[in-house]
């Protein structure tokens, strides 16, 4: 690692060394010591004003990142950015760099809710990349954006389509499943009951589903009756 960059010595007078150790558990796939340990609440409050000086938009240009914090406060000055065009084209930039879950899985940029037909043709694309993170993003985005007012059945198709033997792909598709039980039960639960997901999602999605309290204990119940394998 080179000298510390003028911002990085600001990220790291930020530092919390206790929460370092505990977050670097939740991230075995990241190397600690790219790891500066900051809480998020700090460092959005960083970004809050860093994202007012021109230092940020060349920071934003500055990929790859070292430091974990600094993917974290790329990933809030995106979804700061008000003009859907420049925020897109900022997350298509970045989404290659993506190496973790917890940058992955930060809330979508506001535009994006007003921009949702835009957005749907992307996370299309996304869902079919090979590349882990950028998968995971767009199945997050299909379960932010769309298990709502703008859901249609054809979107638990895409997320059930989706192959994969990475941890973080599945987990997300099982955390999107048992979401959509919370939120469209009639559509999704076919899935359940004719067990046409992957065995692990499949008792992935159940558990999650069984522990939100957005599940009512007569569906939970019977969500448990399909926790077996396929036969």
């Amino acid at each position: 690692m080179a000298e510390l960059t003028e911002l990085q010595r600001q990220l790291f007078e930020l530092q919390d060394t206790k929460y370092r150790d505990f977050h670097s558990k939740l991230m075995p796939e990241t190397d600690k010591e790219t790891v500066i340990g900051i809480r998020v609440p700090a460092l959005r409050k960083f970004a809050k004003e860093f994202g007012k000086t021109p230092e940020a938009e060349v920071f934003l240009q500055q990929l790859p990142h070292y430091y974990y914090e600094e993917n974290n406060l790329h990933m809030m000055l995106i979804t700061g950015i008000k003009d859907y065009s420049k925020c897109m084209e900022e997350v298509q930039r970045f989404l290659p760099y993506i190496d973790n879950w917890a940058t992955c899985d930060f809330p979508e940029p506001k535009c994006f809710r007003k921009n949702k037909e835009a957005v749907l043709i992307e996370v299309k694309k996304w869902i079919k990349s090979a590349e882990t993170y950028t998968i995971r993003y767009g199945i997050g985005m299909l379960m932010r954006l769309f298990l709502d007012e703008d859901f249609s059945p054809e979107y638990l198709e895409m997320a059930a389509g989706v192959q994969s033997q990475e941890y973080y792909v599945n987990m997300m598709t099982a955390w999107y499943f048992a979401t959509a039980l919370a939120k469209q039960w009639d559509t999704a639960v076919p899935y359940i009951e004719q067990h046409r997901l992957s065995d692990w999602v499949h008792r992935k999605a159940i558990q999650k589903a069984v522990e939100s309290y957005r599940i009512t204990p007569e569906q939970k119940e019977y969500l448990k009756s399909f926790r077996q394998n396929r036969i």
